[in-house]
């Protein structure tokens, strides 16, 4: 298993935490967005148990590792014009090529691609988590915004 430094764990949990930030700000609702928060740590928590053969995924969210303290997650700089405007989106995807580029050469072409797919997932899982309405519970969960911010997310991951 590849190992990597605790800035590069902390860059690679960086990128799920992003994506799914990103998504949760492109259609912001104070009840929908605490639903969403509880999707999106509901992913990480279960990752190492969904892809038990990542290294990737092995290394930054196994249980071991998370209650370690090896990573660190800075509290990204967001601006109210980044939501705006959706430059967070950017941000996200930018950030998600950084942890791209930490594990390039140290998983295997397979470990990556399962990699982008629980970065899409996490993305996915907090459009999927609240709808419209009185508490998220209306109809369609994913709104235009959301879906808007996944295809550009699936697009830069190229899955």
């Amino acid at each position: 298993m590849a190992t990597y430094t605790n800035p590069e764990l902390s860059t690679i949990a960086e990128a799920p935490m992003m994506i799914g930030m990103a998504v949760a700000m492109a259609d912001i609702g104070i009840v929908s967005t605490a639903i969403e928060a509880a999707a999106m740590s509901k992913q990480i928590a279960g990752a190492a148990e969904k892809y038990p053969s990542n290294s990737i995924i092995q290394s930054v969210f196994a249980q071991e590792v998370l209650k370690s303290g090896a990573v660190k997650l800075e509290k990204p700089n967001l601006k109210p014009e980044d939501v705006e405007s959706g430059a967070i989106v950017d941000q996200a995807i930018a950030a998600a090529h950084q942890a791209l580029s930490v594990v390039e050469g140290k998983a295997t072409p397979e470990e990556i691609r399962e990699f982008k797919e629980f970065l899409y997932a996490c993305g996915d899982a907090v459009a999927n988590a609240a709808g419209s309405g009185l508490f998220g519970s209306g109809n369609p969960k994913v709104s235009d915004k959301e879906a808007a911010a996944l295809a550009k997310i699936k697009t830069a991951l190229a899955i």
